[in-house]
């Protein structure tokens, strides 16, 4: 299975080396592979804006916690140490990971019930880590906040191996527990613990970090170590033979670090990427640029016929003044007639140059233009029980007030509305007068003449099927023709 994986992949590989070595051939910028831009160079160290690796080290306490032996004991801390050394690599700037090398000393008590004294004990122990960083602060941020910030809040965890010695002494001596009916091991205890796979271990954290300068970050960090191994602070395996490990019934002795440390910035740059805000380099580039009143030339020939379209790119370099262009510089003919858009009088329906782009009133008679118009008008929908026109009927309605356009002032023509049976007579006379009154006022808002229309409202007086009174005797498709507007000359 594997070699046939192998053999897959192998095509897919050398595929892969040979659009490497198409792209990587061209030695200049731009190309195929490019935006286009002329300011496109390779992607290298020196093309970053940031740092992204650092060094740290730090130090303070370690104090035992959840262990038979406890760092706080009979209400005194026993105070511990630890120091660590780190290599960091920022990935993002929300996320790194590091390599951590620690060690430290912990101190320690625990007494048994019936004994008299205290056992006291110390742990020296070394320690190699993986840890990873996420950035709080960063991921919280809000992208329209323009400040800069050198404060940051971090969560760590890791995993890693240890080793350690530890060291124990009973101040009470070997001795007997009555009642258990057999001997303690003889103290002191030694254990020792030597770095390799099974002495695995893991921890969590948080950490604020200042950003000091350019070079050095800050940083107070508290961990929470989970040694996973029950002789860490000193009270022995769990066994019948040592009783301290019976003290607490955790299996694995954890310990708190708190330290203080400092994060030293490798490489040139003046930002390092965990503070990196993309945003505030863009508005610090944008200041300095309205500081320096630069005056960009966007056309480099000008744009001699002011259409907003550079001489460069435009196909008409003679566009009248307030003509509607496009992208190309050309202006705009919405019904390809022949006539632009700032001199057609009929924008959308085509029309002869000596008619103003409107169609001939002598190509069509007055019958015809009528009968042309009522079958835009057949199509006109309204919403239910409502004057108000659908969208889905503007452009009928559009191509009906071109027309009407063409017929000339002389003529005085009725816009009549009707419904069908349904409701009352009332009611459906005054939806009627409202529907007819609304295509009105829609044409005179397309530039018809106020004077030459007319609305009427015939309610349910003027079916077109008169058959279906009441409305159930008929189909819907009759009374749906029955609630109509149309158009007649008076």
């Amino acid at each position: 299975m594997k070699l046939n994986l192998l053999l897959l992949a192998m095509p897919i590989a050398i595929y892969a080396q040979d659009t490497i070595a198409v792209r990587t051939s061209t030695d200049g910028y731009p190309n195929a592979y490019s935006s286009g831009s002329a300011n496109v160079r390779e992607f290298d160290n020196d093309s970053r804006f940031f740092r992204d690796w650092s060094v740290s080290i730090g130090g303070g306490t370690a104090l035992l916690q959840s262990s038979d032996l406890t760092s706080y004991y009979d209400k005194k801390m026993n105070w511990g140490w630890n120091a660590y050394a780190s290599l960091d690599k920022q990935i993002s700037h929300t996320f790194g990971m590091s390599l951590q090398y620690q060690m430290g000393h912990t101190n320690q008590k625990g007494k048994l019930a019936w004994l008299a004294q205290p056992a006291t004990a110390d742990t020296k122990y070394t320690q190699v880590a993986l840890l990873g960083d996420v950035n709080l602060s960063d991921i919280m941020r809000r992208v329209d906040n323009r400040s800069f910030f050198r404060w940051s809040l971090h969560a760590y965890g890791g995993v890693g191996l240890q080793s350690f010695e530890t060291h124990m002494t009973d101040p009470n001596g070997a001795f007997k527990a009555n009642g258990y009916g057999f001997n303690y091991t003889k103290y002191p205890f030694d254990f020792e613990q030597k770095l390799r796979l099974d002495s695995f271990f893991y921890q969590i954290g948080s950490g604020l970090q200042y950003n000091i300068n350019k070079y050095i970050d800050i940083e107070g960090r508290v961990m929470y170590i989970f040694t996973g191994d029950e002789t860490f602070d000193g009270g022995g395996m769990r066994s019948q033979f040592e009783p301290y490990n019976q003290i607490h019934r955790s299996g694995s002795d954890n310990f708190v670090t708190i330290n203080l440390g400092l994060s030293f910035k490798l490489g040139k740059h003046d930002t390092h990427l965990r503070w990196y805000d993309p945003l505030q380099n863009t508005y610090a580039r944008i200041a300095e640029l309205e500081n320096k009143n630069v005056d960009f030339t966007v056309c480099e020939k000008g744009d001699s016929d002011n259409d907003g379209v550079c001489d460069d790119w435009d196909r008409q370099l003679d566009t009248p003044a307030g003509a509607r262009v496009d992208g190309a510089g050309v202006a705009l003919d919405m019904d390809l007639d022949g006539v632009i858009d700032l001199y057609d009088k009929c924008v959308t329906v085509p029309g002869p140059v000596e008619n103003n782009g409107c169609p001939a009133v002598t190509s069509i008679q007055p019958a015809q233009n009528i009968e042309t118009i009522n079958k835009d008008f057949e199509g006109i929908e309204f919403e239910l029980n409502s004057d108000i026109i659908r969208t889905s009927s503007f452009e009928k309605l559009n191509h009906a007030a071109e027309i009407i356009k063409t017929l000339g002032t002389s003529n005085t023509f009725a816009v009549i509305g009707a419904t069908d049976t349904r409701g009352s007579e009332q009611y459906n006379q005054k939806l009627s007068q409202r529907r007819a009154n609304a295509v009105v006022k829609y044409l005179t808002d397309k530039g018809v003449t106020t004077s030459v229309l007319v609305a009427e409202g015939h309610g349910e007086k003027d079916l077109k099927y008169p058959e279906c009174e009441p409305a159930s005797k008929c189909p819907e498709w009759k009374n749906e023709a029955n609630r109509r507007v149309y158009f007649k000359q008076q």
